[in-house]
């Protein structure tokens, strides 16, 4: 399993339109296949600071959301909303303490 960690930083004034925009694609990105998770995170000292945080079977799974045609579309609703370059990583678990 990959876990994926997406960090965006908005336009202050465009933070409020991605999240609208989130509310109308959530659903289909945590449906796509080989997503198991998909959780939105706010920075709690910069609110334009966003994260996804998801969950995925394989690379094959997130290499082939990352390449369709749904995700270009996003994306390019996306990435003119930013303020800064985003920032990605896909990390294996390696212990969880509860």
């Amino acid at each position: 399993m990959i876990q994926r960690l997406v960090k965006m930083t908005f336009q202050t004034e465009q933070t409020d339109t991605f999240l609208a925009n989130f509310e109308q694609v959530k659903d289909r990105i945590r449906q796509f296949e080989g997503c198991s998770y998909l959780k939105l995170l706010r920075d709690k000292n910069q609110p334009n600071v966003l994260f996804t945080y998801s969950y995925w079977e394989n690379e094959s799974n997130l290499d082939a959301y990352r390449y369709s045609d749904y995700f270009k579309n996003v994306w390019s609703k996306t990435k003119i909303l930013f303020d800064d370059a985003p920032q990605a990583w896909s990390v294996d678990k390696r212990e969880t303490l509860n």
